[in-house]
């Protein structure tokens, strides 16, 4: 399993302090006062604005996507997005891989929404622009996905920090019951997965079958039907061992890539 990171925070006046642990982040996110809205991410689909988010000791950048400012879509529940954000993060983190993010679901400015945890990062750089050093963690990025179902996974949702950590972001329209994967990362198409992450794998959806933590935290994010779809896409890829190639029933790639 992948250590744990701890993703920088802006820290003033403690600057020798160690860093802050993931617990610790998502108190800040959650019960933090947001003093500062940045302006509105313009290329959003959605209503999206980075914010400072504040508390005695700490205080960070965070994006916030409040409930209200959502697009509303053919085949997504309207006002669920900000809950599948949080829903992806669950699964991250349960999975042990920490692909998302810390993010929360709280309000803010606007009303009910998600807030994540700013990742700083090299904008010039994308999933199209990485080396094949990064493979390791594009293979857990390339599983992810596929457990979550995800139908956005743009170039640019692969975001690179400054300690060579790449991270996942935009999951608002994961978790749908049909298959919806649309992806970028089809370069490991058929290859097996490795063991080191089946197991991972296998212990999330034990977790799912048994009623576990995760479990009960997912049904509180997701419907029903979406809980039981996630169950039946993890299961199969535990069973086939292998990353899946394009379905063919319907557009695999997302649009724009980038």
């Amino acid at each position: 399993m992948p250590e744990e990171p701890y993703p920088p925070l802006p820290m003033p006046d403690h600057d020798d302090q160690d860093k802050p642990n993931a617990s610790r982040i998502l108190q800040l996110l959650n019960k933090g006062k947001i003093i500062e809205d940045h302006g509105r991410l313009r290329w959003s689909s959605n209503y999206t604005t980075i914010v400072t988010v504040c508390d005695d000791e700490l205080k960070t950048l965070a994006v916030y996507k409040p409930q209200r400012g959502e697009r509303p879509l053919w085949d997504f529940p309207d006002g669920t997005l900000c809950y599948r954000e949080v829903a992806a993060y669950t699964v991250s983190n349960a999975l042990g891989w920490h692909i998302v993010p810390p993010t929360v679901l709280r309000e803010g400015p606007r009303g009910l929404g998600s807030v994540q945890l700013y990742i700083e990062n090299d904008t010039s750089i994308n999933y199209f622009s990485l080396s094949d050093d990064f493979i390791p963690q594009l293979l857990l990025i390339a599983a992810f996905d596929v457990i979550v179902n995800n139908a956005d996974r743009k170039g640019g949702h692969v975001l690179l920090d400054a300690h060579g950590k790449l991270w996942g972001i935009d999951h608002g329209i994961c978790f749908h019951e049909e298959p919806k994967l649309r992806t970028v990362i089809w370069d490991f198409a058929g290859q097996p997965i490795p063991s080191s992450v089946l197991e991972d794998i296998q212990r999330f959806l034990d977790d799912l079958c048994a009623n576990g933590e995760v479990a009960h935290c997912l049904k509180q994010l997701i419907s029903k039907t979406e809980f039981n779809a996630l169950i039946e896409r993890t299961k199969k890829l535990v069973s086939q061992k292998v990353y899946p190639f394009p379905s063919g029933s319907g557009p695999s790639y997302p649009w724009p890539p980038v």
